[in-house]
């Protein structure tokens, strides 16, 4: 039942954003050709790679390639250009491409975790750690470029 809820799931997800022309006059029994950008390898994705190492995709005619764009803004870069159909994300990117001006920003459709999986961490020990033993101190939050932090 839980192989099966994945696959359909799964499929609907990837149906639900590829362009009507890589349907048109396709063989049944050809695989349809589907590249997903995801934001970062990440164990939040469990289920996706299960899905993909089972044969679900291929199940319901997906032939997946999964590519990792190693940040958001890469990620969004190969939506926008065509060299990805799905891009997995999260939504700031949208708001930073519709901010900027873009013309044809991506739509965002769905919620593939339903928390981030971010964590802070330091180098000692803090016990009594509260938000504000951050103030006036250096936080690395990431890859330069990718994101903001409102600290």
């Amino acid at each position: 039942m839980k192989r099966k809820l994945i696959s359909i799931l799964s499929a609907c997800l990837l149906l639900a954003c590829t362009p009507a022309s890589v349907y048109a006059e396709e063989d049944e029994q050809t695989l349809q050709k589907v590249t997903l950008n995801e934001v970062a390898h990440s164990i939040f994705y469990a289920p996706q790679y299960a899905a993909i190492e089972l044969g679900y995709f291929e199940e319901e005619g997906i032939n997946l390639d999964l590519v990792t764009g190693f940040g958001a803004d890469k990620v969004m870069t190969a939506v926008l250009s065509g060299d990805a159909q799905i891009g997995f994300m999260g939504s700031e990117s949208t708001i930073y491409a519709y901010n900027e001006g873009a013309s044809d920003y991506v739509v965002n459709f769905a919620q593939l975790t339903q928390r981030a999986g971010n964590f802070l961490v330091a180098r000692e020990e803090m016990p009594d750690f509260t938000w504000d033993d951050l103030k006036n101190k250096y936080v690395l939050g990431g890859r330069k470029g990718v994101g903001h932090l409102l600290m």
